[in-house]
C-alpha cells in the first residue's frame, strides 16, 4: 500500500540517489561533507562542488532534502526515509518489469540465478520474519 508521500514521490537519477545515500548515512551534512563521501569519478577526481550543490538543490525541489541555513552556508538533511524510498522504488520496479507481480519477480530471479529450493525457502522465511517484525512495530 502506498503512503501519501509515496504517491507524490519521484524516482531519483543515479547521481541524485548517490547523494541521497550519503545523506541517509550521515543524517545531515554540508556539500563538502557529501563530496568527501561520494566515490571518485572514473577519472579519479572528486565531483565538483557546484555539481553536488546543484544535485542537492534539485533534491530539495523534489522534497527529498531540507536544509538549515547558517548565513550563506547550508546544512542538508533527508526529508524522505531510506526505507520509504526503497519501498517506492521496488514497487515501481516491479510494476515496470513484472506487471506489478512480486511472484513474477521472484520467479524470474529464481530462474535467472539458479537459486535452489533450500535458498529460496530460507529467503521466504527471512521475508516472513521481516513482515512479522514490521507488523509488530505498526501495532505499537
Amino acid at each position: 500500500m502506498k503512503t501519501k508521500d509515496q504517491k507524490q514521490m519521484k524516482e531519483l537519477t543515479k547521481a541524485e540517489e548517490q547523494v541521497m545515500q550519503v545523506l541517509w548515512k550521515l543524517k545531515k551534512a554540508f556539500v563538502k561533507d557529501v563530496i568527501k563521501e561520494l566515490p571518485l569519478k572514473p577519472d579519479g577526481k572528486p565531483f565538483a562542488y557546484n555539481t553536488v550543490s546543484t544535485i542537492v538543490r534539485i533534491l530539495e525541489e523534489k522534497k527529498f532534502v531540507g536544509h538549515k541555513a547558517y548565513g550563506k552556508t547550508h546544512e542538508y538533511f533527508p526529508l524522505v526515509d531510506k526505507s520509504n524510498y526503497s519501498n517506492f522504488y521496488l514497487n515501481s520496479f516491479i510494476g515496470r518489469y513484472f506487471g506489478g507481480s512480486f511472484e513474477k519477480m521472484v520467479s524470474f530471479f529464481v530462474k535467472q540465478n539458479n537459486i535452489d529450493l533450500d535458498n529460496f525457502e530460507e529467503l521466504m522465511k527471512y521475508a516472513e520474519e521481516q513482515e512479522a517484525k514490521n507488523s509488530e512495530q505498526k501495532n505499537k
